[in-house]
């Protein structure tokens, strides 16, 4: 007698693997995870870079958000494997694990952050909305039970009673860190971002609360939050790459002011439309990838309009604006600002300050309201100890807000200024930031 297995329990027939540079290779046996692959809101992961404008200043940093998903599922598919032999792990969140790491990612839009910031849009919402909606990635977690897609979409926003598996997902040392530090450093070409992961997949071990790390693996864990805090301030926040996103974020925002002042496209925006209105349906939001919108910065550089035109060309073919450190004083920019109104040249869309922080690692004391878990080492007694108690290095980044601040304008527009005295005016200001 033949009995139908359920879906959740369904396998592929022979496991299927994709080539990788960071893991060498992705494998899948699960039939629940090749379908959700299959579907067009994950496939539509390959049109999204995982780097944003970085490939302005690595120029190999192409990789996309389908290559990071399909990572951080294959770290935490390792993980479920090594703690099935504790007994803190239980087998049946197995494959919740597993879909929410592959979908953590679904909700980002193009040239993400950047893109956030203009349309006040946020990509763990949408990545909610895509989850419970009406759609393929939907209709596939449904048919593990009707309930499954809020369990993923609870994981991915930290509401789950599960903590467990949330933090192997989202937490200081999680998968979704773990992956990207490697693969942004394969990509772009440095060595910063590698550490022993393999020390620390061995040293994991499951608690009812988290992911905790045997005592021993502690040094392997002062390596990775040390190139992490690298990444950020060598790669991350690099000043080309914020340069590049400055201009994105200008040319957004002039073409946004046009289309609500009434201005004639020569290629009507269709797919910024709902964004610029801000009434964005999730079908809305699934169209538009950064195919569509670089065709459309390209199609800007013949606007009439001579700032989105200018714009738009500097983004496209990199000519981007200068650089000088800044302190963010308010008076100093807003000198500038008058002086480029004097010039002709409008301050809004020519002088922007951009300003960056990161805090390498920290954890919530008693009282405070981010929730922010430590790091947690568990001694060969089975005590727990927050990791920078135990080790120097990690102490001495623990709560260290670091901050920059870069004033981006055009230095070409500035030399061919007529008035000398205002030209001369504005090089004095910048001379003094350099």
């Amino acid at each position: 007698m033949l009995t139908e297995v359920p879906y959740a329990k369904k396998q592929l027939a022979e496991e299927k693997v994709f080539k990788d540079p960071v893991h060498r290779y992705v494998h899948v046996r699960d039939q629940l995870i090749w379908d959700l692959i299959k579907t067009r809101e994950f496939q539509r992961l390959r049109r999204i870079k995982q780097l944003g404008t970085l490939y302005l200043a690595f120029h190999s940093a192409e990789h996309t958000r389908f290559n990071h998903s399909l990572g951080v599922y294959e770290i935490v598919r390792r993980m479920t494997e090594n703690f099935k032999e504790h007994e803190e792990w239980q087998g049946r969140y197995r494959l919740l694990a597993l879909a929410s790491a592959l979908l953590h990612d679904l909700g980002h839009g193009p040239f993400s952050h950047c893109f956030e910031k203009i349309f006040h849009t946020d990509h763990e919402e949408y990545t909610r909305k895509i989850i419970l909606g009406d759609t393929d990635v939907n209709k596939v977690l449904k048919r593990v039970s009707p309930d499954f897609p809020r369990e993923v979409a609870q994981v991915i926003d930290q509401t789950h009673e599960n903590k467990l598996v949330i933090s192997m997902i989202s937490s200081q040392i999680d998968a979704d860190r773990m992956d990207y530090l490697q693969r942004d450093s394969y990509y772009t070409g440095v060595s910063y971002g590698r550490f022993d992961m393999e020390r620390i997949l061995r040293v994991m071990r499951p608690s009812k609360e988290e992911v905790i790390i045997k005592e021993s693996g502690m040094h392997a864990v002062e390596d990775y939050l040390m190139s992490r805090y690298q990444m950020y301030w060598q790669v991350y926040f690099h000043p080309v790459s914020r340069g590049g996103e400055v201009l994105l974020n200008l040319a957004l925002k002039r073409a946004k002011h046009l289309y609500e002042k009434g201005h004639e496209f020569k290629q009507a925006p269709k797919y910024f439309i709902p964004f610029f209105e801000e009434d964005v349906s999730v079908d809305d939001y699934l169209r538009l990838d950064e195919m569509v919108v670089n065709f459309y910065l390209q199609e800007w550089i013949n606007e009439d309009d001579e700032v989105l035109s200018d714009l738009a060309n500097r983004f496209v073919n990199r000519e981007l604006f200068k650089y000088l450190p800044f302190d963010g004083s308010f008076i100093t920019q807003s000198e500038l600002e008058d002086l480029f109104r004097r010039a002709g040249i409008e301050p809004e869309y020519y002088i922007f300050s951009d300003s960056f922080s990161d805090l390498p690692y920290d954890y919530d004391r008693p009282g405070a309201k981010n929730n922010r878990k430590p790091i947690h080492l568990k001694k060969d007694n089975g005590e727990l100890r927050e990791i920078s108690s135990q080790s120097a290095i990690i102490n001495s980044i623990t709560g260290v807000h670091r901050m920059e601040s870069k004033l981006y304008y055009p230095k070409e527009k500035i030399l061919a200024i007529e008035d000398l005295e205002i030209k001369g005016e504005i090089i004095n200001i910048l001379n003094q930031l350099a």
